[in-house]
């Protein structure tokens, strides 16, 4: 049952409204390498990681790879794309940000 596209005015109920889209399989970065173009990386020193975890949810494109645990286990370089966000919070210096050669 489709309905006609109308302006929403405030005595308009939810029923009355255009139905909404759903869009199938948008798509999975994680089936594809993105990483392969940054210029500069991200290096985990584990002996200076403190396991605060302050990197993981600021990484745009979730390379800092977690445990079962909760614990940093390394960074997912086929992903990341180098933006050096990781780096700059990690509050002990556990992340060096580097050229990638």
């Amino acid at each position: 049952m489709s309905k006609e596209l109308r302006d929403v005015k405030p005595d308009v109920t939810w029923k009355e409204i255009t139905s909404g889209g759903v869009i199938d399989s948008p798509g999975n970065a994680h089936l594809f390498k993105t990483g392969d173009w940054r210029s500069m990386k991200p290096v985990w020193n584990e002996e200076k990681c403190k396991q605060c975890l302050l990197c993981n949810p600021v990484c745009p494109d979730s390379s800092i790879m977690v445990s079962e645990e909760g614990k940093m286990t390394g960074i997912d370089y086929d992903h990341c794309k180098g933006c050096g966000i990781c780096s700059k919070v990690c509050p002990f210096k556990a992340i060096d940000f580097v050229e990638e050669v």
